[in-house]
């Protein structure tokens, strides 16, 4: 699931994910949670309602750290991951393994790009790492990169291609139409889209957003609330190989409008 932004896109969250996931007979739902908390961040209690409403895994990106109060929760909670490739010390991990309710082990791997973003650990060097500490636990692996950068995202996929069953973008809240099954096995998609209002810009008040390209002006952005929908993909992976079988795009709109920015 793609980036899931403030109260809309939890509230879509709560009303579609599990009636959704019986229909499609889905194993595991993975989610990147980095904006669920007032579009910026995540706390431990806003995680607890996620994942008691059906979410398994929850990934996240550069804002994971806006909320203080989620670092002791990320140190003993393996269900989310922050990026792998940020520095040696900091509060939880990279990587998880979980069990899928029909018995299989997945894993699930976070990094965050370096083009357009902060100088973090070559996410290159660090996923093949993460990937080296897995072997033998599972071959399905699913990899998030929250990434500005379509070149790097698409790099990524052929650097990973046959290594992993799934590349997902995140980051730019904008679904892209190019998933595919890349020539050794990998399911990829550039980016999988926002969980959360599109009358807006990327999730916040277009008017607002306007005011400030206009004017460059410093300007305070509150969520948006209306046409909110869940974006992101499903992946059909062999649970023998590991190997991606399919891979499709997902666009599921709300009942009605969602309010609030916290």
């Amino acid at each position: 699931m793609g980036d899931l932004v403030g109260r809309p896109g939890r509230d879509i969250v709560f009303q579609l994910l599990p009636g959704y996931r019986e229909k499609n007979e889905i194993d595991l739902v993975i989610a990147n949670v980095e904006n669920a908390a007032g579009g910026s961040g995540v706390t431990p209690r806003l995680a607890e309602q996620l994942f008691d409403s059906g979410i398994d895994v929850m990934t996240s990106g550069d804002h994971i750290w806006k909320r203080r109060e989620i670092f002791d929760y990320l140190r003993h909670e393996k269900r989310i991951v922050r990026p792998a490739n940020y520095p040696e010390g900091v509060p939880g991990r990279g990587a998880t393994v979980v069990d899928a309710p029909g018995g299989q082990k997945v894993a699930v791997i976070n990094l965050v790009g370096r083009v357009f973003m902060e100088a973090v650990e070559c996410p290159f060097r660090t996923v093949k790492m993460e990937i080296d500490k897995i072997a033998g636990q599972t071959r399905i692996i699913i990899v998030d990169i929250h990434a500005e950068a379509t070149s790097e995202k698409v790099a990524m996929g052929w650097f990973l291609d046959g290594l992993v069953s799934a590349l997902i973008g995140t980051h730019t809240h904008i679904q892209t139409a190019d998933e595919k099954i890349l020539p050794q096995g990998t399911g990829y998609i550039t980016d999988c889209g926002m969980t959360g209002p599109y009358d807006s810009v990327i999730g916040r008040a277009k008017e607002q957003i306007l005011q400030r390209f206009i004017t460059q002006l410093p300007t305070r952005f509150e969520m948006a609330t209306g046409d909110v929908q869940m974006h992101g993909v499903i992946v059909d992976v062999d649970e023998k190989t590991g190997k991606a079988r399919g891979i499709e795009r997902v666009q599921e709109k709300m009942d009605q409008d969602s309010g609030g920015d916290i």
